[in-house]
């Protein structure tokens, strides 16, 4: 793990990581692929666990005044069954097929909202068992491949939170599924502390990339803000089932 491809493809997913942090919409998935050119997908998975985390207390402080309590109480133990399944089921489940069904899921959401279809909806209240579900599928998901924002977007989204708080929900919620993954990880093998001089070379860029996205979601006006969430769960949908199907 050396040489300028590799420092580039690093750094680049490590902003990634740190842009969603500061509450761009799922643009941390970018950061998985990005570091597969040059290394396998779980060893990118496993160097780029610390940097989430990391990454993670940076946006919690931004967001601590910004997030929705009941959307936390429901998805905090939903997600953390999700984990445990990924887990469990770590040799039998093949990423392909997850992604399968959550990139079909996410693509015709957001297709849908993207065509208008429910744009005249009023804003929804949290309920719990759709909660449970997508917060299942959210930690499972992110578990395989750092890709929980689709099942998180596709239960928050008809909510109509104000963008602050959308952000800082996902932000705080993330953070506890990535702390909740750390002993998953090390217990499988995923995460090695061989890899962590490289990861600790990368928390600047993840940190300051933090601050860029939230500036910038303050900058952006909700309207266009939502829209943004909207193209990337449907490319990042379309880039799943695409992978499920290749």
């Amino acid at each position: 793990m050396d040489g300028t491809g590799f420092w580039v493809a690093a750094v680049l997913a490590s902003v990634a990581v740190g842009l969603s942090k500061g509450g761009l919409p799922v643009v941390a998935m970018m950061s998985v692929p990005i570091l597969s050119l040059v290394m396998p997908p779980l060893q990118a998975a496993g160097l780029l666990l610390p940097i989430y985390i990391v990454s993670d207390w940076f946006g919690v402080w931004a967001y601590r005044r910004a997030y929705d309590l009941r959307v936390l109480k429901i998805m905090f133990p939903a997600t953390a069954i999700g984990i445990g399944l990924g887990w469990a089921t770590a040799n039998l489940i093949s990423e392909a097929m997850v992604g399968g069904v959550i990139g079909a899921l996410g693509s015709s959401f957001a297709a849908s909202r993207l065509l208008g279809w429910g744009a005249n909806a009023g804003a929804q209240e949290p309920r719990v068992v759709p909660g449970v579900v997508w917060g299942t599928a959210a930690g499972f998901t992110s578990f395989v491949s750092h890709a929980g924002g689709p099942p998180y977007q596709i239960y928050t989204l008809p909510l109509r939170l104000p963008k602050a708080v959308f952000a800082g929900t996902s932000t705080i919620l993330f953070t506890w599924v990535n702390m909740v993954k750390l002993p998953a990880y090390m217990s499988v093998g995923i995460l090695s502390f061989d890899s962590l001089h490289i990861a600790v070379w990368l928390f600047l860029p993840a940190t300051l990339a933090v601050f860029a996205g939230v500036r910038l979601v303050r900058l952006l006006p909700e309207k266009l803000f939502y829209t943004l969430v909207l193209w990337a769960l449907l490319l990042l949908s379309l880039r799943m089932l695409w992978v499920a199907l290749a």
